[in-house]
C-alpha cells in the first residue's frame, strides 16, 4: 500500500461481505477503525512475540504475515497465514501472555485495535458483531483443515490445497487479478506450514506445475484450471463458510 489510503478497511469489508452485506455506515466505521495506530514492519519482524501480553487485536492492512511456534532447537511450525483483511486473534487480549508469535512474511502495515473500539463498533452496528464472530470461527475452521493436510493429505495434495485456499481467500478480499495473485511464500514457509522439508516442497511444486492446472513460481500463483486443482487437492471450500450470491 502506498501513500495515504482512504479505505484501509476495504479488505476486511470485502471479507465480511462474503458472509453478510455491510452497510455504508458500517463500512465507514470499519475504515475509521482500520486507520487508527497504523504500524509498519519489515519482513521477519514480529507483530507480537510468544510470552508478551497482548493488548490489542491486529488488523492486517497490507502484506502477508504468519502465526508460528518456535522450538528451542530453532525448528519453526507455521500455524496460519494472514492476508490483508485478516484479524490476528480477535479475542486474544483476554490472555495474560500470548502462546505463539506473529511475524511479517513481507513488509506489512497493520492497525492496532483496542477491545473498547470493538465494543463501540459492535454497539453502533450490531450486525457487524455476528460477522466478526464468523471471521473468528472461519479462522478456527482453517486451522482444522490444516491439521487434515498435515495428518492425511500427501505432499502434492497438501501444497495444492494450500494454493487453493490462499487463492480463494485472496480473491474474496479483492487481491486476485483474474486467475492470478501474488504468492510471496518461500519454499521454507510452505515447508514449515505443511510439516515438510524444503527439498520435498521444491520437488512437489515442480510436480504440481507439470500438471498444467497451476503455475507457482517467482512469487506468483496462476490457477489455470481451478476445478481440476481442487479435485487434485481434495479441496472443498465449504470450510471457509462463505455465503455466495445465488
Amino acid at each position: 500500500m502506498q501513500g495515504h489510503d482512504e479505505n484501509p478497511g476495504r479488505h476486511l469489508i470485502a471479507k465480511l461481505n462474503a458472509f453478510m452485506r455491510t452497510t455504508a455506515g458500517s463500512e465507514d466505521a470499519i475504515n475509521d477503525l482500520a486507520s487508527r495506530r497504523i504500524t509498519s514492519l519489515d519482513r521477519g519482524q514480529d507483530i507480537i512475540s510468544e510470552g508478551e501480553e497482548p493488548r490489542t487485536v491486529n488488523l492486517l492492512v497490507s502484506g502477508w504475515a504468519c502465526r508460528y511456534k518456535m522450538m528451542e532447537d530453532g525448528r519453526r511450525q507455521i500455524l496460519a497465514f494472514f492476508v490483508p483483511g485478516d484479524l490476528a486473534d480477535l479475542h486474544v487480549y483476554i490472555l495474560k501472555a500470548i502462546d505463539h508469535s506473529i511475524s511479517a512474511i513481507t513488509p506489512i502495515k497493520f492497525a492496532r485495535l483496542t477491545p473498547k473500539e470493538f465494543e463501540e463498533i459492535s454497539d453502533a452496528h450490531p450486525k457487524l458483531l455476528r460477522a466478526l464472530w464468523w471471521e473468528s470461527l472461519v479462522t478456527d475452521s482453517i486451522q482444522r483443515e490444516w491439521l487434515v493436510s498435515v495428518g492425511q493429505r500427501d505432499a502434492i495434495e497438501s501444497v495444492a490445497h494450500l494454493a487453493c485456499e490462499l487463492f480463494v481467500r485472496l480473491k474474496t478480499v479483492g487481491l486476485a487479478d483474474g486467475n492470478q495473485c501474488d504468492f510471496p511464500l518461500t519454499q521454507i514457509d510452505i515447508a514449515d506450514a505443511l510439516g515438510m522439508t524444503q527439498p520435498h516442497v521444491s520437488r512437489t511444486i515442480t510436480k504440481l506445475n507439470k500438471t498444467g492446472f497451476v503455475s507457482l513460481k517467482r512469487g506468483k500463483l496462476e490457477v489455470k484450471d481451478l476445478a481440476k486443482l481442487q479435485k487434485l487437492a481434495v479441496f472443498n471450500p465449504n470450510y471457509l463458510h462463505q455465503l455466495y450470491d445465488e
